[in-house]
């Protein structure tokens, strides 16, 4: 007891010390401590719509949870720079951020800006500065004036053969029309709309500089003429302005991996396109290559086709690099294309070797994988990847061995295309569809028991053109799980004992069938390639999947007979019948370039029928962990109020049916690659139906509100580039398996019962 009070003590004296260290002695003479910065603008809709907020650049130091420790690690330095400690804190920390004149006028200029571009002409910002010592206050008040409207809208096109396009037909999708806003926003928009649309229909030569505005104002009136004008178009700016001519495709050329022009180059024509190579070396299948092309001989240029084709090439994980080149045939309308096409290097291996640490058993697992990018000369990529594991148990008596074995092996071949009845092949081309076969065998040696699981899928992916929206679907996986052997012991112990029988932990240790048909929809606001961390930004994920339903059909049809457990079986073996969906949802709010808050919920749902009355182990909730309710160990917390005083092999008790988890966490950017967070965690697990063996676990609409897990932590974060460190440690609040005082640890906490450290890669959402 008294050496924690004395840490207690000791921690208290150096926070005290950190906090308490004076910065005035590093703020010079004259000049001010930016101490706080604030916008403010009484047309919040406004601010909000053209992110005002963003533009007082000038921040003051960051914040580690309301206080400014990076600055105190500063002015912890002292003063002579030629002492190594003093560079290191001073390296770690934040040197004091000072007012300044001129960044405050620049940002006072740029809302101006925005705001005289938004249509509110002549508003203006004030800067309001409040001193106390050697610290400021700064707060950027905006005033608004009142917005600018169009009145009338005149078009000018000096090409005849634009001209009914541009004055007549295009006019309902115009962004300037007569009432708007006039905002210079709608005016670089219009301008990008009419040079899209006329190079997306043959008009190559066409560019938004083509495209002119001019506004004019009455005196004393917020109401603008605008006027249009669609210029001819001039080479150069040298010679006699023209009409705009509208191009065709020409010839379309594939140059596969050629290297120089003075070796021979082989020219071979195939359903129209020409195929180029060096010395008869071709690494593409020519229908590869046609099929990701949007570009056509005959066609008339379309830019979109143009971008799109080079996005698909640089998709392709057989292409290094790509490049198109257009090239117009001199005094006609034709357009000569080169598509540029080198191959990636197709074989690749890779090694791992990770240490394990399963509740205090230490192992050790190594694997290995080769990749080929090219298989079949058309992009497909081939994996196979073999695991081996071994781990030495202890705390197991009355059993054969102590040694835990693991040995996987996976297979999985990718194809860059739909491959579905009645789908066309442009279709997945435009969609970066892909389909998946894949076989897996994994094969578990414990001194418990032995099992062997074989799976096979096939799988097909797609995005949406906007590249935000995801879909995967398991148009069938197979999963047959067999068990060997299972030690004497542990049948009479755990499987068979009686008065000890557990109907789950019994039914996730019999062969079994599982085949899956499932649907998964993913949906990032920013992109589906793109990091939500830190940003505005919010993903939706929702999963559905069914098993056995087919084979309950035929077998019902068929009268097939049950076995002993009235279940039906396909070749001897009993299969799985469920039905299981999952909802999940994020949700990141920037407050400045260091702070953020996150929030998240989850909820699923699995329900067996049919054909079972237990789910696969596979496919049962679990709750608590790194990536759940962090105050507790991974699969250590529910059913409901189910309290498990056997901690060994009956861990299959802490599982569910249902699960809920939600979590706030709140993220600072600490100093180097590392970031910080507070967090809120609650959840749980449940049972649809009321087991024996798990007393207090069933769901009811009544009580599991009361059954809602609670933790709070902190958790440090390193961003090494390619992936994210993550260390957490939880603390539980609310604690459903106990009554009384074990109820609310946050009152009445018990540090070796409590806490939870958790190690993992990844954020946890």
């Amino acid at each position: 007891m008294k050496s924690s009070f004395s840490h207690i003590i000791l921690f208290f004296s150096l926070s005290m010390m950190v906090l308490s260290c004076s910065v005035d002695k590093y703020i010079p003479e004259g000049r001010y401590l930016l101490d706080e910065v604030k916008v403010t603008c009484e047309n919040e809709e406004l601010m909000k719509t053209y992110s005002l907020s963003d533009y007082a650049t000038q921040n003051t130091n960051a914040n580690w949870f309301g206080a400014r420790v990076p600055l105190k690690i500063y002015c912890l330095s002292g003063q002579d720079t030629t002492k190594r400690f003093t560079r290191l804190l001073r390296r770690i920390g934040e040197a004091p951020v000072l007012y300044d004149s001129m960044k405050s006028e620049k940002i006072i200029s740029d809302m101006e800006k925005v705001l005289s571009n938004a249509g509110y002409m002549k508003s203006y910002v004030s800067q309001i500065p409040t001193i106390k010592g050697k610290k400021m206050s700064l707060e950027y008040h905006i005033v608004p004036n009142e917005r600018y409207t169009i009145r009338n809208v005149s078009r000018t096109v000096e090409d005849d053969g634009l001209r009914t396009f541009i004055c007549e037909e295009d006019t309902a999708n115009s962004l300037i029309k007569q009432g708007n806003p006039f905002d210079v926003n709608s005016f670089n928009g219009e301008r990008n709309r009419i040079a899209n649309h006329l190079r997306n229909t043959g008009y190559y030569k066409f560019t938004k500089d083509n495209v002119k505005f001019a506004a004019d104002t009455a005196l004393n009136s917020t109401e603008v003429d605008v006027s249009i004008r669609v210029k001819k178009h001039q080479e150069n700016g040298r010679v006699a302005a023209t009409a705009h001519k509208q191009y065709h495709i020409g010839n379309v050329n594939f140059l596969s991996d050629i290297t120089s022009t003075n070796d021979p180059i082989d020219t071979v024509s195939y359903r129209g396109f020409n195929y180029l190579t060096q010395n008869g070396v071709n690494f593409f299948r020519k229908k590869l290559l046609s099929s990701h092309s949007l570009i056509h001989p005959g066609d008339l240029y379309n830019d979109a086709n143009f971008k799109r084709t080079y996005t698909n090439y640089s998709l392709l994980s057989a292409v290094s690099f790509s490049n198109i080149q257009m090239k117009e045939r001199a005094g006609t309308d034709t357009l000569d294309c080169d598509i540029i096409v080198n191959h990636a290097k197709p074989n690749s291996f890779g090694f791992d070797v990770e240490a394990t640490n399963s509740a205090g058993d230490l192992g050790a697992a190594v694997s290995t994988n080769y990749q080929n990018k090219n298989l079949f000369d058309g992009s497909e990529t081939f994996m196979f990847k073999i695991r081996g594991a071994y781990e030495a148990i202890t705390g197991l008596d009355g059993y054969e061995g102590d040694n835990y074995i693991e040995l996987g092996a996976e297979a999985k071949l990718s194809f860059p295309a739909l491959l579905f009845p009645g789908v066309k092949r442009q279709w997945g081309m435009l969609h970066n569809a892909a389909s998946e076969i894949s076989v897996q065998y994994n094969m578990q040696n414990r001194p418990e028991f032995n099992r062997r699981v074989l799976s096979a899928a096939w799988r097909y992916k797609w995005n949406n053109k906007n590249q935000r929206v995801q879909h995967k679907f398991d148009l069938l996986e197979v999963s047959y799980v067999y068990m060997p052997w299972i030690s004497k012991t542990f049948k009479e112990q755990y499987l068979d004992s009686l008065g000890r029988t557990n109907a789950i932990l019994k039914y996730n240790y019999e062969n079994l069938l599982i085949t899956k048909l499932g649907y998964t929809y993913s949906f990032n606001s920013l992109g589906t390639r793109e990091q939500t961390y830190g940003k505005n930004a919010y993903t939706i994920r929702f999963n559905v999947e069914t098993s056995g339903n087919v084979l309950h059909t035929i077998s019902s049809a068929t009268g097939a007979k049950k076995n002993s457990d009235s279940q039906y079986e396909f070749l001897g073996i009993a299969y799985a019948q469920y039905f299981r969906g999952d909802f999940d949802f994020s949700k990141s709010i920037r407050i400045d370039k260091n702070n953020s808050v996150a929030f998240h919920s989850a909820v699923g749902i699995a329900y067996p029928y049919g054909n079972s009355n237990q789910l696969p182990f596979e496919k049962r909730y679990f709750s608590g962990g790194a990536n759940s309710v962090r105050g507790w160990s991974v699969r250590t917390l529910g059913p409901g109020s189910y309290n498990n005083a056997d901690k060994g092999i009956n861990f299959l008790n802490q599982s569910g049916d249902i699960k809920l988890d939600l979590s706030l966490e709140y993220r600072a950017k600490l100093f180097w690659k590392f970031s910080g967070a507070a967090f809120v965690d609650a959840g749980n697990i449940w049972t649809i139906r009321k087991y024996k063996d798990q007393p207090g676990g069933e769901f009811r609409f009544d009580k599991f509100y009361e059954q809602i897990a609670a933790s709070y932590g902190i958790g440090l974060r390193m961003d090494a580039n390619f992936f994210i460190v993550r260390l957490d440690g939880g603390m539980k609040a609310i604690n459903p398996a106990y009554d009384g005082r074990g109820h609310y640890p946050i009152i009445h906490p018990i540090f070796s019962r409590d806490f939870a450290f958790h190690f993992a890669v990844g954020l946890p959402f």
